[in-house]
C-alpha cells in the first residue's frame, strides 16, 4: 500500500483505486489534428460564398438559354402540340413548360400566343396564367437565394438605389405597374425583384392580378390568329397595343419625378 499524507500532517494509506483516478486524470489526452476540419469549413465558406452561388446561378441560366437554342420550343406555334398529348394533361405539362422557358428567356408573348393557338382562349388562358406565376416564382427564388448576396453591395448607382427603393418599400404597386404596362422584359422584372426586399407574397399577387389583362390579350389573339379580321381578334390586338402606349406616355411625364429621385 502506498502511504500519502493526511489532513492533519501525517502520512495514509492510499487506495489502488484513488492511485489509478489519479494517473488517469494526470496522464494526457490526445488531441485530434484540426487541419481537416479547418480545410473542410473553408471549402464550405468558399462553395457558400454570395459570388459562388451568382457564379452557380448565371451557370443554371447560362444551361437554360442554350436548351432553349437547342430544343426551339418556339415551333409550337408552327408545328403544333404533339397529338398523343391531349386534354389537362396537356395544359399541365405545357404550362410546366412555359414556366421554364420564362425562366430561360424565352418572351412570354410568343408563349401566350402558342397557348391560345394550342388550348383556345379560356384554357389558353389558364395554362398561360400558371406557367407565368410558375416562371416568376422560380425565378425570384433563384434570383434571392443564389443572387441577392452578391448584388446587393453592387446597388450604389442613383438609379439602381432610387429602383431598389421603389421596389423594396413598395413592392406590389411597383410590381403591378410592372406586369400590366409592357416595356420591362419579364425575367428583368423578376430578378430585380429578387435582388430587392421585396416579400414573396406581394411579389406573386402583383404577378398573378397584373398579368391577367396582357395574357388575355395575347391568349386570345392566338386562338383568333386564323381569321385576322374578326373582332376578337382585332379587340385582342388592340388591348395589346394600347397598354403599350400609355406604359410610354406615363413613362415620359414621369421622367422629372425619376430625375428628382436620383438626385
Amino acid at each position: 500500500m502506498l502511504d500519502a499524507p493526511t489532513r492533519s500532517g501525517g502520512t495514509g494509506t492510499a487506495s489502488p483505486r484513488a492511485v489509478a483516478t489519479e494517473l488517469v486524470t494526470a496522464s494526457p489526452v490526445p488531441v485530434p489534428p484540426a487541419a481537416p476540419a479547418g480545410l473542410t469549413a473553408r471549402c464550405a465558406r468558399a462553395l457558400l460564398s454570395p459570388w459562388a452561388r451568382l457564379s452557380l446561378l448565371v451557370a443554371l441560366l447560362g444551361a437554360a438559354a442554350s436548351l432553349v437554342l437547342l430544343f426551339q420550343p418556339q415551333r409550337m406555334l408552327a408545328d403544333g402540340w404533339p397529338p398523343q398529348l391531349g386534354g389537362f394533361a396537356a395544359a399541365l405539362m405545357f404550362a410546366g413548360a412555359y414556366g421554364l422557358c420564362t425562366v430561360a428567356f424565352v418572351p412570354r408573348p410568343l408563349l401566350n400566343l402558342a397557348a391560345g393557338a394550342l388550348f383556345g382562349s379560356q384554357l389558353g388562358l389558364g395554362t398561360a396564367l400558371a406557367g407565368t406565376v410558375l416562371g416568376a416564382g422560380l425565378s425570384f427564388g433563384l434570383g434571392r437565394m443564389l443572387g441577392q448576396d452578391a448584388l446587393r453591395p453592387l446597388l450604389r448607382g442613383r438609379w439602381l438605389k432610387a429602383a431598389d427603393g421603389q421596389l423594396s418599400r413598395h413592392g406590389f404597386r411597383s410590381m403591378m405597374a410592372a406586369r400590366l404596362f409592357p416595356g420591362v422584359p419579364f425575367w428583368a422584372a423578376n430578378y430585380c425583384a429578387a435582388v430587392s426586399r421585396m416579400g414573396w407574397v406581394p411579389f406573386v399577387l402583383a404577378t398573378a392580378l397584373g398579368s391577367v389583362p396582357n395574357t388575355a390579350a395575347y391568349a386570345v389573339a392566338g386562338a383568333r390568329a386564323s381569321a385576322p379580321t374578326s373582332p376578337a381578334f382585332l379587340i385582342a390586338m388592340a388591348c395589346i397595343a394600347l397598354p403599350a402606349l400609355a406604359g410610354v406616355l406615363v413613362a415620359w411625364r414621369k421622367r422629372h419625378h425619376l430625375r428628382a429621385a436620383v438626385r
